[in-house]
């Protein structure tokens, strides 16, 4: 499939920043860098108080800059204002695998005619990114699989526009369930039909908010019972047991 064949696709990247200025200019030259380059990468930065801002002024992102109610609502008010057709989101902390990887998403877009694409991610180490320390392959998506604690990893989940406009953005009640929740209000509940890319689409530094602390895993997993509840919808009771238990055969030694 030739370049002018994928463009009937606009693609806008979303990154929620604070703070960021250790790692934001490498989460931008990622998307700068690639062979299909979004449309707009959009920094919603949440009043960064260190050198992020200086840092973006001679990018080509486009930033916004006002105090948010964390990344969550960050993501939502970049979803509003996207004018791509897919969006995708990368965390300031996160870059993308290949500068190939923007491409073959929009490629599986156009050949399947998905509502949503997802693939594979690593985790790095924060302080040495050549070390990956933990490597979730996503696996292809079947009905009823979030029932046996399966998700795709967020940052690797590019959706249509479109979607978002018919079933909602993110819950920020959730905290940092609130991802986990928008995907199964998407794939569970509302059956939008996805496609597997089986590579490695994004890096993320190990660190995420979900996974600091015992009481933080505490926290995620009430609030992933309470994502299933506000749905309507019941898990088994296995459910939010086998969804960490899936990230064990993870981690790399």
């Amino acid at each position: 499939m030739n370049k002018y064949s994928i463009r009937m696709f606009s693609l806008t990247i979303i990154t929620p920043s604070f703070n960021n200025a250790a790692t934001i200019l490498h989460t931008v030259t990622s998307v700068a860098t690639q062979s299909f380059p979004p449309a707009e990468h959009l920094i919603i930065d949440g009043a960064s108080t260190d050198d992020t801002l200086n840092l973006l002024q001679d990018t080509a992102a486009i930033v916004y800059s006002a105090p948010d109610k964390g990344m969550y609502d960050a993501m939502n008010k970049g979803i509003a204002l996207a004018r791509g057709t897919i969006i995708g989101i990368l965390n300031a902390d996160d870059f993308y695998a290949s500068k190939e990887v923007l491409e073959q998403v929009v490629q599986l877009f156009q050949y399947t005619g998905c509502d949503a694409v997802y693939g594979n991610l690593k985790y790095v180490a924060a302080d040495a990114i050549e070390r990956v320390q933990r490597n979730w392959i996503a696996g292809t998506y079947y009905p009823g699989a979030f029932v046996n604690g399966w998700m795709p990893p967020h940052p690797t989940f590019f959706v249509k526009k479109s979607v978002y406009e018919q079933y909602g953005v993110f819950n920020l009640d959730l905290g940092t369930a609130a991802d986990y929740e928008l995907m199964l209000r998407f794939i569970h509940k509302h059956h939008i039909s996805l496609a597997y890319l089986n590579q490695t689409l994004v890096h993320m530094r190990s660190g995420g908010a979900s996974n600091q602390t015992l009481l933080a895993r505490f926290i995620a997993n009430r609030n992933d019972a309470l994502a299933w509840k506000i749905n309507g919808l019941q898990p088994r009771w296995y459910t939010l047991y086998a969804k960490p238990l899936r990230k064990l055969g993870q981690f790399l030694g």
